[in-house]
């Protein structure tokens, strides 16, 4: 089980309390940490890695702090600006081919290994590589071996902080070799609404002095049947902030789209139920409800590891939590170490199983029988 934020919060807190680690940055800019420090009150693996700067320990986001890793044991403490912002663009996505294996359903993308096996094997990434010869050829840890870069300091942004890695761990989701280029892919099962550039910045600086072709760094997020690919570049490579988009591609293979009839059939045949004894929803976006039913669909969860995993700060965790179960789509168990969990309702794992268009219209009708939503409805 994933250890809760709070948890993480509170040994953070102690180190930085036992190594004056805020003294030390005022005076130097930055604190070097090594692994066996933090292995003292935590596990240092589960210290270390944010995701989304959300995520980060309370003491971090006060003084503006965030943290890299800079060799194989030790990490880098300062006011650094490591996440990339995230804007999804409402344009509609490209068709592409269901490659018709059985072992690869699209009714069935539940992890990112899944979703990007489908996006080579039906055409996604050669078409973002613009060849069909594309050849999938890394995935995995590596050492990131030596180089230096510059980083925003956020609280002094005239200034940058000069780092030096020294065969950090490095992980890639997946690497891409056409006769052209060398396309690099970090990637999501949910939308993710920052990306930590360091997971694109140390395999792009690995493997520029590994080959002598073009890099292209990716993020691809998969969320509601939908690819979003987002093709980044580093305009200096040796500036880890200056990474900039350069194009934005969205692809689906659902072959049905849903019209307005289909809407209206579904409101004039959906019976009123009778209102759930749950907490009212709060939550405010039906795609992020659909990605933590998506998140659940393959494993049940505890409510620290939906927070972590599902990139929520804790109250988005009871609001999206909520929210699915006002909807009938998952129920509460108690963990073997008397920990709140989360699953899908048999219910729910029926509809997250049903082809595109047939599992949105019935989770339409989920929402159009509560009878709260429908007066909605009928004001607007």
């Amino acid at each position: 089980m994933s250890d809760s934020p709070i948890k993480i919060d509170r040994a953070w807190e102690q180190l930085f309390k036992q190594h004056d680690i805020l003294a030390q940055i005022n005076a130097e800019g930055s604190f070097r940490i090594a692994a066996t420090q933090i292995n003292e009150v935590h596990e240092a693996r589960l210290m270390a890695k944010f995701d989304q700067s959300v995520h980060l320990p309370e003491i971090f986001r006060t003084n503006k702090l965030s943290i890299l890793p800079v060799t194989r044991g030790e990490y880098l403490i300062g006011p650094f600006v490591t996440h990339e912002p995230i804007h999804y663009q409402a344009i509609r996505p490209k068709q592409v081919e269901n490659p018709h294996l059985e072992t690869l359903s699209p009714d069935n993308l539940y992890s990112e290994a899944s979703a990007l096996f489908f996006a080579y094997n039906s055409g996604i990434i050669q078409d973002v590589m613009g060849s069909d010869k594309v050849n999938f050829t890394v995935n995995g840890r590596m050492g990131s071996g030596l180089f230096s870069f510059s980083i925003r300091n956020r609280l002094q942004p005239q200034y940058p902080t000069i780092v030096e890695v020294r065969n950090s761990q490095v992980e890639i989701d997946a690497g891409f070799e056409s006769p052209e280029a060398f396309l690099i892919c970090e990637a999501k099962n949910q939308a993710s609404e920052e990306l930590l550039i360091r997971q694109l910045y140390y395999p792009y600086r690995l493997w520029s002095a590994k080959i002598s072709k073009p890099i292209i760094p990716a993020f691809l997020a998969f969320s509601n049947d939908v690819f979003h690919v987002f093709i980044y570049a580093f305009e200096d490579k040796r500036d880890y902030n200056s990474i900039a988009l350069k194009s934005y591609k969205t692809y689906t293979f659902a072959d049905e789209d849903i019209i307005l009839q289909d809407i209206i059939e579904a409101w004039q045949n959906t019976p009123v139920g009778t209102e759930p004894d749950v907490t009212f929803p709060q939550a405010d976006s039906f795609p992020r409800i659909l990605d933590l039913l998506s998140v659940l669909h393959s494993e049940e969860l505890t409510r620290s590891e939906v927070t972590l995993k599902y990139e929520f700060d804790s109250r988005q965790t009871n609001y999206y939590v909520s929210a699915c179960e006002y909807l009938g789509f998952i129920e509460r168990f108690a963990t073997a170490d008397h920990e709140r969990g989360y699953r899908l309702t048999p219910d729910a794992k029926r509809v997250m199983s049903l082809p595109y268009k047939e599992k949105l219209l019935t989770l339409m009708r989920k929402y159009l029988k509560n009878l709260c939503f429908i007066k909605r409805l009928i004001f607007l």
